[in-house]
């Protein structure tokens, strides 16, 4: 039996084996450092963020590192327990590209000094390459002489490290962006927005000119990839894959299936939590149309009864983590010699919930397939898209061939409806939800804007409130509704769906779902909300 810290270590270890070339982004509490790592990505090179405390072993264990970039961060380097940068960057000599705190951190520890600024600056720049500085300003081969940036700080580089000379500056930053004219960069912008539009051509010339990538990080690579990793992993034993329906776990299925054919089952568990007439298409689905081998499980009367009374969306969370688990096990005691169970965790979803390798981060929520999973459990985990963000499972997806309407899927959280009935789940609230939801879902459709947006859905409150139908009184619930666009759901903007759309939506609800007398719309963000109420 294997408890979960162990389960989880070794899982991250055998999803990153044998990627090959990388960058590593040391985070120091920036809210952009895993934006620095999808532009990397974008530009086909392989990157990880890690914490500050990350040792030279654990970074080596997943791909050979070709250069480092440190992360913005709230802190300031001269006070006392400020992060630091690992000596391991220095020892081994690996290109270093320093963002904002990251910038100052490379001036501090090499023997400059950082003092506070007169005034912060924060917004857009215009930034003003040195004369006579392009030798040692790879980093800005091909660009204009100036271009905009962003800025965003407190603190100042005052005086610059031995050996280090100031290659472009800013109004407020005479030093704004320097350079050792070897392989160590900082700037105190950030390229890895929007609002620094060259940002992207920036990081470019740092991956490919100063830490000569080859940009091997591709959709195709990485299938051939995990087909070599799962079957190292598994050898000759079996697998049940865990698979909803969605794109995550679906493209976790094919991966698994093009590495051990039919030594893989596919088990559907209809969990009582699932959208209106969720059951029956993914049954279709997966078993006429892509031929897999599939167990339908029915356990919605296990789970709902579960669930009767709990209100805490943790606790929800963690239940049913554990009863798909239970669920999953009981299952393999029929198939012989089945000791593996694959599902579709994602980068984000670890990275919002305690893991091991991102125990320096705040936990937003527990994902019922990472953090809300049991202590122990006598499966094995096979994930092999567990550093993966949701754009690159999706080109995974198409180059394995998933037809479009499963690769375009909109996300549907794991634990399903109980996380979007807030309160108590029973199944009144839930059937009531699903025809909300349904009627989302088609205005949407209809409407064309379903591949437009990243998660279109609706709550059910835990609120009641006095309407008005045919002269008579009404007390019924109130139902959200939440549209958001999204790239990896790290971070997330409300869309500004049509009013005509949301009329109709609207008047469909309070005249087609008994029980519901009054629609809202959600236009929170993420942050400061998630996406999910709950």
């Amino acid at each position: 039996m294997v408890t979960t810290p162990e389960r989880e270590r070794k899982g991250a270890e055998d999803s990153t084996a044998g990627v090959g070339e990388g960058i590593v982004i040391i985070d120091f509490g920036s809210q952009y450092s895993h934006l620095i790592s999808r532009r990397a990505r974008e530009l086909k090179v392989y990157s990880e963020v890690v914490p500050a405390s990350a040792s030279w072993e654990r970074v080596t264990q997943r791909f050979i590192p070709r250069g480092v970039i440190l992360s913005g961060g709230p802190a300031s380097v001269y006070e006392p327990g400020a992060p630091l940068i690992p000596d391991w960057v220095f020892n081994r000599q690996l290109p270093a590209l320093g963002i904002c705190y990251g910038m100052q951190a490379l001036v501090h520890q090499l023997g400059g000094k950082v003092a506070p600024g007169q005034k912060r600056e924060y917004g857009s720049a215009d930034l003003t390459q040195a004369d006579g500085m392009a030798d040692v300003a790879s980093i800005f081969s091909g660009m204009p002489g100036s271009f905009q940036v962003w800025m965003s700080h407190g603190d100042r580089v005052d005086t610059l490290p031995p050996g280090f000379s100031p290659v472009a500056s800013t109004g407020n930053s005479p030093y704004a962006a320097i350079s050792n004219g070897e392989n160590i960069f900082g700037l105190q912008f950030h390229p890895e927005v929007e609002h620094t539009p060259l940002g992207q051509t920036v990081l470019e010339n740092f991956l490919y000119q100063v830490c000569q990538c080859q940009g091997t990080w591709t959709p195709g690579n990485f299938v051939a990839d995990s087909v070599a990793r799962i079957r190292d992993q598994v050898g000759d034993g079996r697998v049940i894959c865990a698979l909803s329906g969605g794109v995550d776990s679906s493209v976790a299925a094919l991966l698994l299936h093009e590495a051990i054919g039919d030594r893989l089952t596919c088990i559907f568990v209809n969990n009582g939590l699932l959208r209106k007439g969720e059951p029956e298409q993914v049954q279709e689905t997966f078993r006429s149309n892509l031929g897999l081998n599939l167990l339908y499980v029915d356990a919605a009367q296990r789970f709902v009864s579960r669930l009767e009374q709990v209100t805490d969306p943790e606790a929800k969370r963690k239940i049913i983590g554990e009863e798909f688990i239970r669920v999953f096990e009981e299952s393999a005691v029929e198939l012989s010699d089945t000791r593996f169970l694959a599902q579709g965790t994602l980068y984000p979803d670890v990275i919002e919930s305690e893991t091991p390798e991102n125990q320096a981060s705040a936990r937003i929520k527990s994902h019922h397939n990472v953090g809300g999973l049991p202590e122990r459990m006598d499966l094995e985990l096979v994930e092999p898209l567990r550093y993966l963000y949701k754009d690159e499972v999706r080109d995974v997806g198409l180059e394995l061939g998933l037809p479009r309407e499963i690769v375009m899927r909109q996300p549907f959280p794991g634990p399903g409806l109980a996380i979007r009935s807030i309160g108590e789940i029973t199944e009144e609230r839930l059937d009531i939800l699903r025809e909300c939801d349904w009627i989302v879902l088609d205005e949407i459709e209809r409407a064309g804007l379903y591949e437009e947006i990243w998660q279109s859905f609706a709550v059910l409150s835990d609120s009641r409130t006095v309407g008005v139908m045919g002269d008579f009184r009404t007390y019924g619930y109130v139902c959200a509704i939440r549209a958001v666009s999204s790239s990896d759901a790290m971070t997330a903007d409300w869309v500004r769906l049509p009013y005509e759309v949301l009329g109709r939506i609207s008047g469909r609800i309070v005249n087609e779902v008994p029980g519901v007398n009054r629609v809202v719309y959600d236009i929170t963000s993420k942050p400061p909300g998630t996406i999910e109420w709950e």
